[in-house]
């Protein structure tokens, strides 16, 4: 722990630092004059928000992968833009910083791979679905879609089995996780019935997935230190292909060899943590919790020439949005205090939210509600979603009015219902920070303006952003929290949540 100190206060040291700048010249959100005159909200400004958007989501910060340096850099400017914006540390030890360790379980770059006389590197023009230690060697057969009449017709037993991937997914299915299921389940079947090892070949659609999604294989598996995903599986290995290898794959004849080495290490990560204290001498011994990611997906293959997925939307919006929030809160300060925390590798699996909510800085009762900012910058202007305000995802009906009316005191959007049934294929609201709290009871909910076509590439670039939207959005978090922030009650839990899953 002192070797992570000692690193974020080199970075902390070396840093060159932009102070905010000021200026607005968009109009703001159509507030009374009553609201206007009782918050801070002319402090949230676009000129901010644009600052600190382009820093975060620039190319110095490299994509801000999660238990990179990068990310350690990213968090010790946001630390930065705290101290210098006046919201007190509010992590361990007096600092901003609250540093935990991730367990990082992935295939060997020594890990040898090959089918017949083509050699294949994991991570490259081919991916390991599972970081399993495997050693294979043994005859590839090919069985078109794996059909039950195409299986009928070939021995498997002992063998590498080659299939196309094909299949279309349930409405209440995204292609991505049923592609994935898919794999999953049918290649636990293959080698039931004896084959050694499944290489599936992309088809149209999945190719595309291979294109844009595979790079999560080759960065294998990450979790808190002890948890399920750093157990090692134990399984015959399932190998992934593009499609143009298809042509080759077919030919009769070859041999399928696997020499599939396993590392196990912790890597640091960080949640970066500031509060401003209320006014009331009893509230302000609760906190409002304000929270967002800093990290993304770092450098990875290049895609149209470029190897830097930046996540300007994912999540440097709402990390920007965050700040401009603690700005108001700073210019005039709530009854109740307001907590800003910016959980660390969340593109890893909420690992940073997880950590916070199990061990968070301040207590845990103590917080009375979490406003979390994720992707708040595109799509259309007029609209967003706050996910968490229907049943089964629904926890506090009680917040969710309040958001509500924040909403039509402020911009006003058209709320989209969709994405938070519990039949939406892409399940958005599991993939968030406010999840591990609302999981604990704590009324919680995620303002988002939801996925589009440069979610998770490297056209997830700053020039991307609406930031009139983002401002809009930022404002509308803001009037909630401040509303949470200062009424006498806290939200009231639903007495009878209950996730789906």
């Amino acid at each position: 722990m002192k070797q992570l100190n000692k690193i974020t206060l080199g970075l902390l040291t070396g840093l060159s630092l932009a102070l905010p700048l000021s200026g607005f010249a968009q109009k703001k959100a159509s507030l009374t004059s009553k609201t206007n005159s009782a918050n801070a909200i002319d402090a949230i400004r676009e000129a901010d928000l644009k600052h600190d958007l382009f820093a975060l989501a620039g190319d110095h910060f490299r994509g801000r992968e999660g238990g990179t340096l990068d990310e350690l850099k990213a968090s010790a400017w946001i630390a930065e833009q705290m101290r210098a914006i006046g919201a007190q540390p509010a992590g361990d030890d007096g600092t901003y910083f609250q540093f935990f360790n991730i367990q990082h379980l992935r295939i060997t770059k020594t890990s040898q791979l090959s089918i017949g006389s083509h050699k294949l590197t994991h991570g490259q023009d081919a991916f390991v679905l599972a970081p399993s230690p495997a050693t294979v060697n043994a005859p590839l057969v090919f069985v078109g879609t794996g059909t039950p009449a195409e299986l009928a017709k070939v021995d498997i037993k002992g063998k590498a089995v080659a299939i196309l991937f094909s299949g279309t997914p349930p409405a209440d299915l995204s292609f991505r996780r049923y592609m994935t299921m898919t794999m999953r389940d049918k290649s636990a079947e293959l080698v039931k019935a004896g084959a050694v090892a499944v290489v599936y070949v992309s088809d149209a659609r999945a190719q595309d997935l291979f294109v844009h999604w595979s790079t999560g294989y080759e960065r294998g598996r990450y979790d808190l230190p002890g948890g399920p995903n750093t157990k090692v599986p134990q399984q015959a290995p399932t190998v992934w292909l593009p499609a143009t290898d298809l042509a080759w794959v077919q030919q009769a004849g070859q041999q399928f060899t696997a020499n599939i080495n396993v590392e196990n290490s912790l890597y640091p990560s960080v949640n970066i943590v500031a509060k401003v204290p209320g006014t009331d001498a009893k509230l302000k011994n609760e906190y409002v919790l304000f929270s967002t990611h800093q990290d993304h997906d770092g450098v990875r293959k290049a895609i149209d020439g470029d190897s830097i997925w930046n996540g300007a939307d994912d999540n440097a919006t709402g990390s920007a949005g965050t700040l401009a929030i603690m700005r108001a809160f700073v210019k005039k300060p709530s009854r109740r205090s307001a907590l800003f925390v910016y959980h660390g590798a969340e593109e890893r699996g909420l690992i940073g939210s997880r950590y916070y909510s199990a061990t968070p800085t301040v207590p845990r009762e103590a917080i009375v509600a979490v406003l979390n900012a994720e992707m708040i910058g595109r799509n259309a202007p007029d609209s967003a979603a706050l996910l968490g305000s229907q049943r089964p995802h629904r926890n506090s009906a009680d917040l969710v009015n309040l958001a509500m009316a924040a909403n039509q005191a402020g911009p006003k959007f058209k709320l989209d219902t969709l994405w938070d049934k519990p039949t939406h294929p892409e399940g958005w609201y599991f993939r968030s920070d406010h999840l591990p709290y609302a999981r604990l009871g704590i009324p919680s909910i995620c303002y988002t303006t939801l996925l589009h076509k440069d979610y998770h590439t490297p056209k997830d670039e700053p020039e991307r952003i609406n930031i009139a939207k983002l401002a809009n959005v930022t404002r509308w978090i803001y009037l909630t929290g401040w509303t949470v922030a200062n009424r006498d009650q806290r939200p009231t839990p639903d007495k009878d949540f209950k996730l789906e899953r």
